[in-house]
Formats: structure tokens, sequence, C-alpha cells
């Protein structure tokens, strides 16, 4: 036990070196190609992040345990959207602004992309008519997003002529951001491992593992992610890393899943509360980014709230009940 607690406590530490300098290799990138950062942490850290969540999630569903699979998605999605958002706003310099029309319409889709699994679940099954349903989504939000140049593309002062050596800086980029891709990944199995690992320990149900543990591991990244980049000022980085991870975890990786190894889950009674609150959360975060298009810290508070809620709910209302 000691040994797993080492363990999870070492790796958390390096995943937060790990995303301040991925932070820093991003914004160069960005700068060089003229991606606004939005993209970049939409399409980097958010495919990063949800790499983990494909690799178990997969392995869940063929060994016969959806239960953790649909868990993940959902809990994840939970805790981007509430304490992940939460952590950012706080510890940033402000507010997260959210006026560019990208912003806007991406939470749009985002709030009913954090709903749509547990709608085509709620018979009980996740087939592969589904997983083309999901995959399809995020399909047409790609091509949205880059359906027109100025969504992606952004002029910066100051910005050097593509000589040979920024070429090579950039080339010398493309490599660390690799690398550290790489190294957050291998963190964060070492993180899910010490999770299952505790849940094994305390009795957890598969259900709340996938939900509560497997979830909230497979978020650390986007959560050092954001906050480094709020505190560092780049807000639509934050916002590109949290609506990316959303939909990249609830489309293209459940939509894999269910493609690779359909499923069904008798009893989804487990998942209830998990549904309910990621509804709620889902139309709060609607409703902050289209009404001040922007999210502030007593917003940030309210998201917090809403997770400590959900989490206390979880865990003593079946005991309750019983």
């Amino acid at each position: 036990m000691i040994v797993e607690i080492i363990i999870f406590i070492a790796s958390v530490f390096i995943l937060s070196w790990l995303s301040s300098r991925l932070v820093a290799t991003l914004v160069n990138t960005a700068k060089y190609l003229h991606w606004r950062e939005f993209i970049i942490a939409f399409f980097v850290m958010a495919f990063a992040g949800s790499l983990p969540n494909l690799f178990v999630d997969i392995n869940a569903a063929l060994h016969g345990l959806p239960q953790i699979a649909f868990g993940d998605v959902v809990g994840g999605n939970l805790v981007d959207l509430t304490l992940v958002m939460a952590i950012a706003i706080l510890f940033g310099a402000g507010s997260l602004p959210a006026e560019s029309e990208m912003v806007q319409k991406s939470a749009i889709f985002t709030s009913i992309i954090a709903v749509l699994p547990i709608l085509l679940v709620w018979d009980g099954k996740l087939d592969r008519i589904d997983g083309v349903v999901l995959l399809g989504a995020f399909a047409l939000y790609t091509f949205w997003l880059f359906s027109k140049g100025d969504r992606f593309k952004k002029k910066y002062a100051g910005r050097p002529k593509n000589n040979a050596k920024g070429y090579f800086s950039f080339l010398l980029n493309i490599a660390k951001i690799i690398i550290f891709l790489g190294l957050l990944l291998a963190t964060s199995y070492f993180i899910v491992n010490s999770a299952q690992f505790f849940s094994v320990q305390l009795g957890i149900s598969l259900s709340l593992v996938g939900i509560l543990i497997i979830g909230l591991g497979n978020c650390f990244p986007e959560a050092y992610f954001s906050i480094i980049s709020a505190r560092r000022g780049e807000n639509w980085m934050v916002l590109g890393d949290l609506m990316g991870s959303v939909i990249v975890c609830a489309t293209l990786v459940l939509g894999i899943v269910a493609m690779i190894s359909p499923f069904e889950i008798n009893d989804l009674s487990p998942f209830l509360i998990t549904r309910i609150f990621t509804i709620v959360a889902s139309l709060i975060f609607l409703v902050f980014i289209r009404t001040g298009r922007k999210v502030t810290k007593m917003e940030g508070l309210l998201f917090l709230f809403i997770y400590i809620l959900f989490l206390l709910v979880e865990i003593f209302l079946p005991n309750v009940i019983k």
C-alpha cells in the first residue's frame, strides 16, 4: 500500500512538471503555424489526455467490464465540466473570457455531446450504430471547426520570418511535444493503475471505480494543463483543453469502444446520480458561457460546489437509502 501511495504522489508531481513544459512548447508551435491556442489545446492536449481513457476503456469492454468504460467517460466529463473548470478559474489570474464565435458555438456542442452518451445508453446498451452516431458527431464538429481559416489562424505580432533557424526550432518543438505526450501517457497509466489498486483495497464497486477513480485520475493532465495555462493568461488553451477533452472522450473514445466491443449494462442505477449531475453541469456551463460570455470566479466556486455535492450524494446517498 505504501509503495502504491508513493507512486501515485510521484506521478502527480511529474504530471505537473510535464504539463508546464508542454504548455510553453504548444504556444511556440501555435505562433509558428499561426494557429489559435484553442485549436492547439483541442487537437493536441485533448487527444493526449484521451489516450489513457481509450486504452483503459477498450480493455474494460473487452474484459466484460463495461461499467468501468462508461463510468470513466461520464465521470471524466463531469470532472472536466465542474472540478477542472473550477480549479482553472480559481488558480488563474481572473475570469475565463469566451467572447469569440468559435468558443460560443463550441460551448453549445460541448454541452450537447456531454449528454449524448447518456441518451444513447438509456436502453442499457451501446452498439455499433451508437458508435457510428458518436463518431459522426465528432466528425461533424471537426469539419465545422476547420471549415473557415480564421477559426484556427491567428496573426502574432513580432513573429520572425520562416527562416532555417525558425524551421529547425519548429521541428524541435514537434519532437518535444511527442516526447512530452508519451511521458504524459505513461504517467497517467501509473495514476490509473494506482487508483484501481486503491479501489480493490477499499471494496468499491466497478461503477464507482469508473466514475470516481478512473474518471478523476484520467482528468489529471487536463487539470494541470488548465491551471498552468490559466496562470499564464492562455485562456483559450484552457477552454480548448476542457471542451476538447469532453468532446473527444464522449464521441471519439466511446465511439471506438462501441465499434470494437459493443456492450450492455444490465444495471444503470449506479449511474443515475452521475447522469443527473452531468446534465445539470452541462446546462449551467452553457448558460454561463452564453450569457456572460465569460466564466467568473464566483461561477468557478459554483462549479466546485456542484462537484463536491456530487461526491457527497454519490458516496452517502446509497448508504442512506439502504
